[in-house]
């Protein structure tokens, strides 16, 4: 490792404490992966995915070690313990490597004054695991490794499948695949997976879905360059299919980006005439690139769904996809930050915003159209209590009934729940427009 370039464990530090104020791990990751070696890399990301996915459970175990918590100006410190924790808990490192490596990182974060305190509280985490483990499962929050507001709204919305959500939050989440059916058939690609060594099995929830038994580099996925398949949640998947656009049909995807469920769109039904929409530039250029390794065609516009531009008139679409901003609570295993910076006041903010939106978008349904609300969440206020306060203040909408594998039928819509490897969390409900 070269001494001008920092170790694995205090860029961890660094990405958890940038997180811890605030930033999306992906941001973060973005600004400190680069300046390490690329031995390194793999390590500060399992780091820092680590100890972001167990992060209310670490704090929890570490409060029981400090008398008080460190100062808002010592957070780095604190970050550097939650990461030498995450080591002695969930990792193989063997104890007094991740000890003294962990001590070692003190120095890259220029905070020597913390070298004893760092190696006080791991060893007497080693010297006293059984006691502090066992003092961790009297506390629910910590049990089910969850802040305690989004603990009791999934014990009031799921009650009987809350600690099972909370399970599934805590696994890995696997790589699932979507197969472009307009180009390969999803048998033949599994073939051609198994040529190349990569085991997978179809997702029964998506029909185009595979998943991996081992995630990998997209570079080693067959087709791939060519469009041949795409990396996507199988539950993500379901929108296209329950969408469902047919020939000619103008359909407007209102909050596109990146541009998944855009593109399966147009697998489904290359004739449709897609306008992908979304109010960032920056994003609806990942949207562009999906389309363009598809070799798919798109009008991109740059818009806000929830006041839509003017020259979209009243009845301009046949099928609208709503696949509004939310909590994504239900896609918190494949972005663990989320524990941290969701708050339980962004929720009456977003469903505010998504009741914004479908309001805005609903004119521009043709009469005898439909719409598809979306949500990667799986909190009520932005999902049922959504969308049957619409359905009461619309007399010419109208529920269609839709059904999934796995899926829970709701008093308005289905939900998938994230409590196995199949799919994330998603809400879908179908709306039709009635004469």
């Amino acid at each position: 490792m070269s001494k001008s370039r920092p170790d694995a464990r205090t860029a961890a530090a660094r990405i958890v404490d940038a997180v811890m104020s605030g930033r999306s791990l992906d941001r973060a990751l973005e600004t400190h992966l680069p300046s390490l070696d690329v031995k390194e890399r793999a390590l500060a990301s399992e780091l820092s995915y680590g100890t972001c996915r167990w992060y209310p459970r670490l704090d929890a175990l570490l409060g029981l070690m400090l008398d008080r918590p460190l100062k808002s100006s010592q957070q780095p410190v604190t970050a550097l313990l939650l990461v030498g924790l995450y080591q002695l808990t969930e990792m193989r490192i063997p104890e007094h490597a991740a000890v003294s490596e962990t001590v070692r990182a003190v120095k890259g974060l220029r905070k020597e004054w913390a070298r004893g305190l760092v190696n006080a509280v791991l060893r007497r985490f080693i010297r006293e695991r059984e006691q502090l483990l066992a003092r961790l499962e009297t506390s629910d929050t910590a049990r089910l490794n969850l802040p305690s507001w989004l603990l009791e709204k999934l014990r009031r919305d799921w009650p009987e499948s809350h600690e099972r959500i909370a399970a599934g939050w805590m696994q890995r989440p696997p790589m699932a695949l979507r197969v472009n059916r307009s180009r390969i058939d999803r048998e033949h690609y599994l073939e051609q997976l198994e040529k190349q060594g990569l085991s997978a099995y179809p997702c029964d929830t998506a029909e185009a879905g595979l998943l991996l038994e081992k995630a990998c580099s997209v570079s080693d996925l067959p087709g791939f360059a060519g469009g041949h398949v795409s990396v996507q949640d199988c539950g993500a998947q379901l929108a296209a299919e329950l969408l469902a656009p047919r020939a000619g049909e103008a359909v407007l995807d209102a909050c596109a980006a990146p541009g998944g469920k855009t593109a399966h769109l147009l697998e489904l039904e290359p004739s449709a005439k897609v306008i992908a929409a979304d109010i960032s530039k920056e994003r609806l250029q990942r949207v562009h690139e999906n389309l363009e390794r598809l070799s798919l065609d798109a009008e991109l516009a740059v818009a806000d769904a929830a006041a839509p531009p003017e020259h979209w008139k009243p009845e301009s679409f046949d099928r609208i996809l709503l696949d509004v901003p939310c909590s994504s609570t239900g896609v918190i295993r494949r972005h663990p930050d989320i524990r941290l910076l969701r708050r339980e006041s962004d929720i009456a903010r977003l469903a505010a915003l998504q009741g914004e939106i479908l309001e805005a978008c609903w004119p521009l349904l043709k009469t005898g159209g439909v719409l598809l609300y979306a949500t990667c969440s799986v909190i009520a206020e932005e999902n049922q209590l959504q969308v049957s306060r619409f359905l009461q203040q619309h007399d010419e909408a109208a529920e269609r009934p839709l059904s999934a594998p796995g899926a829970v039928q709701l008093q308005a819509g289905i939900q998938l729940l994230p409590v196995d490897r199949t799919t994330d969390g998603f809400y879908y409900a179908l709306l039709e427009k009635r004469g």
